[in-house]
């Protein structure tokens, strides 16, 4: 709940900036955003999953630590160093100080590494939350004053700046601890042989989540891309929601349950529960979500965003599957999955996006998600002791209750009234009639969540 509240204010924030700033410029910081997102990885190594899974993690959290704060720093320095060939190579020179100044996150991430990893262990969600509003706080008053003085791109990116280094500090102060280094040479080969297998995997999968953006930029421009990156953002809403969630409680969940295999039946199967009617809905009303939440000026971007709704809900699936992987130590066929997918990813986006546009990017992530990569996952999780045949059967009940719901949603959309009526009332359809289908499954479910058991 309170990760949906986060999404909510975000969701409100976005909007006001949607109105704020040109479809140009909401391409340009994305141009920014893709580097800084990618580079993130890089910063992390993967550190913070081996010392969430550790035995003994007080050992070996001052050469995490030392590691961290290392990789953040000569990432962030090259990035800035960098910035203006980086901006140039993306197709938008124009987005070169924002990467420069989103280089700061960077160093940040590799200075808090550590205390978020005990944060996760400790399964202080209620902790983590907090450092969420706080973000949203700072990054919401920072960004929308800069805005409105006339800064632009640039009050986007010192806005993420200012939030993440509050984070990180609290980040510190909530898992109670100081800074504390050294370097135990006997450690750093263990940590790197899982760790960085998991940063690789991490870096193919934003690259994943990027590539698009990459392509769009450099073929059809900022504006194209910033119509593309809205319908992404608005098709990612449940996913988000739900994926934060995921990804805190699968690793030290799938480490601890005395039968994991069941494990990720149970999370997996109640994560498409709430993201399938959410992206199918999405789907369906996607004109009327532009239209009344962001203007007419963005709706070129619906069509997209109809594509991109089922996308949105089977990468909850993947990001369960990839804890739960993570968590039996088999770190690597999830980076073979995430290089296979990156490279399907390239050669459909390099081949249809200079015809089909935004659409056809939206095409490729929905053909490739699902044609490729949920069955790839299957095969693994098959090997790695999950009986498929009941893991798939678990997802059923919410499937076929989607159905309904979403055929109910577009059907009221057709009732009159204007955009804003075709929302309310396809909104509310669509909910009451899943509702009413899924409540008796979901109520045994949640008998059974990872709350529960």
């Amino acid at each position: 709940m309170s990760t949906i509240v986060l999404r909510l204010g975000s969701l409100m924030v976005g909007i006001v900036l949607a109105r704020l700033l040109t479809p140009e410029q909401f391409g340009v910081f994305a141009v920014a955003l893709t580097v800084q997102s990618i580079l993130m990885t890089v910063a992390d190594l993967g550190l913070s999953s081996d010392l969430v899974r550790a035995e003994d993690p007080d050992r070996i959290a001052p050469t995490i630590a030392s590691l961290g704060l290392l990789s953040g720093s000569l990432t962030a320095l090259v990035t800035i160093a960098s910035s203006g060939w980086l901006a140039s190579t993306m197709g938008a020179a124009e987005a070169a100080p924002a990467i420069a100044t989103l280089a700061v996150t960077l160093f940040l991430a590799g200075v808090s590494v550590v205390p978020y990893a005990y944060m996760l262990r400790r399964f202080q969600q209620r902790e983590l939350f907090w450092v969420g509003v706080v973000d949203f706080i700072v990054y919401t008053a920072v960004t929308l004053t800069l805005v409105a003085l006339g800064f632009g791109v640039m009050g986007l990116a010192l806005g993420r700046v200012a939030a993440q280094m509050v984070a990180s500090t609290l980040q510190f102060v909530f898992a109670r601890m100081r800074p504390r280094y050294g370097i135990a040479r006997d450690q750093i080969r263990p940590i790197l042989a899982y760790s960085l297998p998991i940063a690789c995997a991490n870096l193919l999968a934003w690259a994943l989540l990027n590539v698009d953006n990459v392509v769009l930029a450099r073929l059809a421009g900022a504006t194209a891309l910033g119509y593309y990156v809205l319908a992404f953002n608005v098709s990612s809403w449940p996913m988000t929601a739900l994926s934060q969630v995921v990804r805190s409680i699968s690793l030290p969940y799938f480490s601890r349950v005395d039968d994991p295999a069941v494990g990720v039946e149970r999370v997996s199967s109640l994560g498409w529960a709430l993201a399938l009617p959410a992206s199918g809905m999405i789907a369906v009303l996607s004109a009327p979500i532009i239209s009344v939440l962001y203007g007419e000026n963005w709706l070129p971007a619906a069509p997209a965003l109809a594509v991109l709704g089922v996308y949105g809900a089977v990468r909850v699936i993947f990001d369960v599957a990839t804890g739960y992987l993570y968590a039996r130590g088999r770190s690597r066929p999830v980076l073979w999955i995430q290089l296979g997918w990156l490279v399907s990813m390239v050669i459909g986006m390099v081949a249809v996006v200079p015809v089909w546009g935004i659409l056809g990017a939206a095409a490729v992530h929905v053909v490739t998600g699902v044609g490729l990569i949920l069955p790839a996952y299957l095969g693994v999780l098959s090997r790695s002791g999950v009986p498929i045949k009941r893991f798939l059967y678990a997802h059923l009940p919410p499937t076929l209750a989607t159905v309904p719901a979403v055929i109910a949603a577009w059907g009221a959309t057709f009732v009159g009234g204007g955009a804003a009526t075709a929302l309310l009332l396809g909104g509310l359809v669509g909910v009451l009639v899943y509702a009413a289908a899924i409540w008796p499954w979901l109520r045994r479910r949640l008998r059974h969540s990872p709350g529960g058991s």
